[in-house]
């Protein structure tokens, strides 16, 4: 059946559990904290994410964000979101866009059509260039961020991840008329 974008809901609570537990099973901490929240309290993620898109009680150093799930069937295929406007640290390592794709549908262009998503919705947020990053020896999220109009930026070794990461910049629009890299 047809690819979802839809925003988190209590109704997926099993699919996103069990996207949840594949991801940290596959992929360990990238998804950790996410993981003992969801467990733990899952309405409380839910309104912490709800909170987080309004920019409601963000931790120091947190910016608005809204997050989506890549749904088919009523299975979550992944994780994506756009935080609304960059840090210092998130011009370092994190950038605007993320996305994470369930180890088991990964190489099926699903990471792309979440990105190319995430860009329509940082257009309509007014946000003309975003900054995507990526794990320097990521040879496939560097090929979606590419595919999906990324520019390299810069390759720096990031202290918060303690590794070098790749700094794409991508147009929201073609031809846009200017650039907004203090987004």
């Amino acid at each position: 059946m047809s690819l979802k974008l839809i925003e988190p809901t209590e109704a997926l609570r099993d699919a996103y559990v069990d996207f949840v537990d594949e991801f940290h099973a596959e992929d360990g901490p990238y998804i950790a904290n996410e993981w003992e929240e969801v467990h733990r309290d899952f309405a409380a993620f839910l309104t912490r994410l709800r909170n987080q898109a309004a920019g409601v009680g963000l931790r120091e150093g947190w910016v608005p964000a809204s997050r989506y799930w890549l749904v088919r069937d009523g299975r979550v295929l992944g994780i994506c979101g756009l935080r609304h406007r960059l840090t210092e640290f998130l011009r370092d390592f994190g950038g605007h866009i993320d996305y994470g794709v369930r180890p088991s549908e990964r190489h099926k262009g699903h990471a792309t059509y979440m990105l190319r998503a995430m860009l329509a919705k940082a257009h309509e947020m007014g946000i003309d260039r975003v900054l995507v990053t990526c794990d320097a020896r990521n040879i496939a999220s560097a090929g979606v961020i590419r595919k999906c109009g990324g520019v390299l930026d810069s390759e720096t070794f990031s202290p918060a991840a303690n590794r070098v990461t790749s700094r794409y910049w991508i147009q929201t629009t073609a031809g846009s008329a200017r650039s907004r890299s203090d987004q």
